[in-house]
């Protein structure tokens, strides 16, 4: 179905590098995510330290706001290359851990690799944006998931055989070389930047990317859901041994099945997505990913193999969803000016809530049934999707009301309400050129 969107794609030189560039650095990241967990645990033998190392890295998440700041203030695809750079010169530090006494130094490392992430994040969402045609940025966004959740299916296996053959040390030096190769790929992207406006007020520049999606329609409700599932999501990340334990009595060892199950519905799902949205609405979209993220979860309640597999698919085909139609929306929704910040801030809101709830779910799962949280997550998720669907209901009423002519005689195109499809924003919020998908790529407007 997404056959000529997906070769459009590939076969566009900016956009193919992108993703080159996805896979190879996604690849050292998600071998070293598991490995530095396994790292620590050996070095000190605290099951605590092991877990705080997926804190470390995700805690630069609450400096998104900043750190898209500066992917709005410098040139973005210099900074792509030397943040990856810089990346690999402090993996190969990580060499000289050998011990309890040294293993501060894994935690700086990871601290400072999730602030690159981030601040990459932002650089290549604004880039993408202005170099990927505005009617290919869900087949793109739909493609980088897939590189980074098959990644995520392969990498870590690799990197825990390499950990078991030659140590930590080599795992850094595999991360920091694809960091590296990553920094070579980006350097051959054939992008033309606008020229950056002056530095503001520095409050005022944090609070930019706060103030573009507080102020839109469009990015407001999906943000909100965007961070709803992450909230759920983490509750249910928090259950999963206690699920595979209490309700399906299988061994710690059946959850990496069920998140290799989960990860393929990812993988499925980001080649689909792009054929996907531009036949629905991205509120419907998000809203329909959202239920069957929800379905999946409450039916984590039921004793059963077969509904275990088929839960964790759903759950990795819903939940990317409402994240993909999110950061689309905020990408074409967004000035290039400010488009780092926003993308940064969105994906600060979305994120944080899943930290959250993991911590408070592991928490509760001490003291709570499992089955009573998966059921309520459940119910609480459908109800945020039905939350979301009900909103388009209503901008399509309150469309068709302020659109419709007075009389038949003062009927004009301009006027008339919106397609019945939906697909499309209002033409005041959409920027010139995209009301309709061109027959072939070409540049986006600088407004995407």
């Amino acid at each position: 179905m997404g056959g000529p969107a997906v070769v459009r794609v590939l076969r566009d030189p900016t956009a193919g590098r992108y993703l080159a560039g996805v896979v190879v650095s996604g690849f050292g990241t998600s071998a070293m995510w598991l490995t530095a967990g396994i790292w620590v645990k050996s070095l000190t033998g605290s099951n605590s330290l092991a877990a705080l190392t997926v804190g470390a890295m995700w805690a630069p998440v609450l400096a998104g706001p900043a750190l898209g700041a500066l992917a709005d203030r410098v040139d973005r695809k210099k900074l792509l290359v030397r943040v990856n750079l810089a990346m690999a010169a402090l993996l190969v530090t990580l060499v000289l851990v050998d011990s309890g006494r040294t293993v501060w130094l894994v935690f700086v490392v990871l601290v400072l690799y999730g602030a690159s992430g981030v601040l990459l994040d932002a650089a290549e969402s604004a880039l993408v944006a202005g170099t990927v045609h505005a009617s290919l940025l869900a087949d793109f966004n739909g493609l980088r998931t897939t590189a980074n959740e098959g990644m995520k299916l392969v990498a870590p296996l690799a990197g825990a055989g390499l950990y078991a053959r030659f140590g930590g040390p080599a795992v850094a030096l595999l991360d920091a070389a694809t960091c590296a190769l990553a920094a070579l790929i980006f350097a051959r992207l054939r992008v033309r930047e606008a020229p950056r406006s002056p530095v503001g007020a520095w409050r005022g520049e944090l609070l930019a990317g706060l103030r573009r999606i507080r102020a839109s329609a469009v990015l407001r409700p999906l943000v909100a859901a965007g961070a709803a599932t992450m909230l759920l999501a983490g509750v249910n990340g928090a259950v999963t041994f206690g699920y595979v334990d209490d309700v399906l009595g299988r061994t710690p060892e059946y959850a990496g099945v069920l998140y290799a199950v989960q990860g393929a519905g990812s993988v499925t799902v980001g080649l689909l997505v792009g054929p996907l949205l531009r036949r629905l609405p991205e509120r419907v979209f998000a809203a329909a990913g959202m239920a069957l993220f929800a379905l999946a979860v409450g039916a984590r309640t039921l004793p059963h193999d077969g509904v275990a597999l088929a839960a964790s698919a759903a759950i990795g085909f819903g939940l990317p969803c409402v994240l993909i139609a999110t950061m689309t929306a905020v990408q074409r929704e967004t000035p290039d000016a400010v488009l780092g910040r926003t993308a940064a801030t969105a994906g600060s809101l979305m994120t944080a809530p899943n930290a959250v709830a993991l911590a408070v779910g592991a928490g509760l799962v001490a003291v709570v049934d499992v089955r009573v949280l998966t059921a309520a997550a459940g119910a609480a998720g459908l109800l945020a999707a039905a939350l979301l669907a009900a909103g388009v209901t209503r901008r399509r009423a309150a469309s068709a009301s302020t659109s419709a002519p007075e009389s038949p005689s003062a009927s004009t195109p301009a006027s008339g309400p919106a397609s019945p499809s939906g697909s499309a924003p209002a033409p005041a919020s959409r920027p010139a050129g995209e009301s309709e998908p061109p027959g072939e790529p070409g540049p986006a407007s600088p407004q995407p």
